[in-house]
């Protein structure tokens, strides 16, 4: 079980759109950050996001020219989490929601998103070290008796 928490390895660095932004200028920033997921912040303030499939579905299949407002095609219905949550609370939240990526917030203010490739990353790396620690502490054990 990890006891890490999202603040330690969460992006912080994330490309965000506004209100102001029109559906190709956030397609054009989604294909410059090479991701399928951009935050939608009113000054710091998380307010939606908007996905890839978002543009697909609520923009260019119900015909929305490229300069249709993002609130017309962002997910206003956003879960996100404080900084202090813990990987295998993100983890489980992903899992119920059924989301990718996951907005961590404080303040009300954006301050990273973990994805879930984080997660398993971190995951990974943390089990791996777990593993070869326990290998070393039997072959210790070994060598003692």
């Amino acid at each position: 079980m990890s006891t890490r928490t999202l603040r330690e390895i969460m992006t912080t660095d994330c490309a965000t759109v506004t209100l102001k932004d029109n559906v190709y200028e956030a397609a054009v920033k989604m294909k410059q950050e090479d991701t399928g997921f951009i935050p939608v912040v009113e000054g710091k303030k998380l307010i939606g996001v908007l996905t890839d499939r978002d543009l697909v579905i609520r923009g260019y299949a119900d015909k929305r020219e490229g300069s249709a407002a993002i609130k017309q095609v962002m997910s206003d219905r956003v879960v996100s989490v404080p900084p202090e949550t813990t990987v295998d609370e993100a983890a489980k939240i992903m899992a119920k929601e059924q989301i990718r990526r996951l907005p961590v917030v404080e303040n009300g203010e954006l301050v990273g998103i973990v994805s879930i490739g984080d997660l398993a990353v971190r995951d990974k790396f943390e089990d791996e070290a777990g593993e070869a620690l326990s290998q070393i502490s039997e072959q210790d054990k070994q060598t003692v008796h």
